[in-house]
């Protein structure tokens, strides 16, 4: 068992291995209580974690930069500081993605002064946490690589539901908020599934495994489950069900939304292109088509759809009386 700086995080290996997968709103893995007490007080009393006392976001980054964070690219969010702080004071001049209202901004710990926090950073991205990880979920750790560690959500970050790229093998989300009322707070991952009319989307994400799978907008899948719970963990492999989503919209100047976050990604996979929401909203004939990908994929889409996904869009759409009778 790996053990670092005194730190013996084995017992976390175990409580993975011992888990049981929940089946609700998709298969997953969910545990509370994931670090014991005494590791988790020590993660929250660290000065990394800690919230810093600020009154403007400038002064909230600069802090979060003193204190070994830097901003990174990441969905949901962007990387432009000055873009940043402009929308998040006045709202205006967005550039975003179509299904969301607006963006936010994530920083990763890269330089640790706290040892807790190094070993466990050490231990998330290290093989044996992630073999167990990729064990679980039958994935072959070879043909994957890893990424992970301590990050920052700013206000605004926002991702609509989704079921995670094709190229992600695995995923983790640790809750380690460093408010005592964070559970409270409207910034934490929901899980969700499409809603009865919207299904037939991942009918085609089953058929068509070489087209990615998108982001779609919030009123196409119900929020199921959320994951509002300090020291919980929830773990999945992304698969055409596997949506969630989040919509940040909390005082970052008092708290932040942190997090262990990590990764297994394919080293290979072979994906075709891409079909964005309004590629996909076929109930929507006055939706704009997205040109953005191979061969106009929304143009060819009678062409690649399965004979059972044909057959219940059919079905839906004679049922809602949509008008639409050829595919």
């Amino acid at each position: 068992m790996e053990q670092m700086n005194n730190y013996n995080f084995s017992y976390l290996i175990d409580k993975i291995e011992r888990s049981n997968f929940q089946m609700f709103p998709f298969k997953h893995i969910y545990l509370e209580n994931f670090f014991s007490p005494e590791h988790f007080k020590e993660i929250l009393e660290s000065s990394e974690i800690k919230s810093p006392l600020v009154d403007s976001d400038d002064e909230l980054i600069d802090q979060l930069y003193l204190n070994g964070y830097k901003i990174i690219g990441f969905p949901g969010c962007v990387t432009d500081r000055k873009k940043y702080i402009k929308w998040h004071r006045n709202g205006k001049g967005v550039d975003h993605h179509s299904a969301c209202e607006g963006f936010g901004m994530a920083l990763r710990l890269y330089n640790f002064s706290s040892p807790i926090l190094k070993a466990i950073n050490d231990f998330i991205v290290g093989k044996e946490f992630n073999t167990t990880i990729a064990r679980k979920f039958g994935i072959d750790i070879e043909n994957c690589s890893v990424d992970g560690g301590i990050q920052k959500y700013l206000d605004g970050y926002e991702i609509s539901p989704h079921p995670d790229t094709r190229l992600k093998a695995a995923t983790f989300m640790v809750n380690i908020n460093p408010d005592p009322m964070s559970e409270l707070m409207n910034h934490h991952t929901q899980y969700m599934r499409f809603n009865p009319s919207k299904e037939y989307v991942k009918q085609f994400w089953e058929g068509n495994p070489k087209i990615d799978r998108a982001w779609v907008p919030w009123d196409w899948a119900t929020t199921e489950k959320e994951q509002n719970k300090n020291n919980s963990i929830v773990l999945f492999s992304p698969d055409n069900d596997t949506l969630h989503a989040v919509k940040a919209d909390y005082n970052h100047l008092q708290t932040q939304r942190t997090q262990l976050y990590g990764n297994l990604w394919y080293k290979v996979e072979s994906i075709e292109g891409i079909l964005e929401w309004e590629d996909l909203d076929l109930a929507n004939v006055s939706a704009p088509i997205k040109r953005n990908t191979p061969n106009h994929l929304r143009g060819i889409v009678s062409k690649i759809l399965p004979r059972h996904f044909k057959k219940t869009i059919r079905t839906f759409l004679s049922q809602n009386e949509l008008g639409i009778r050829k595919y």
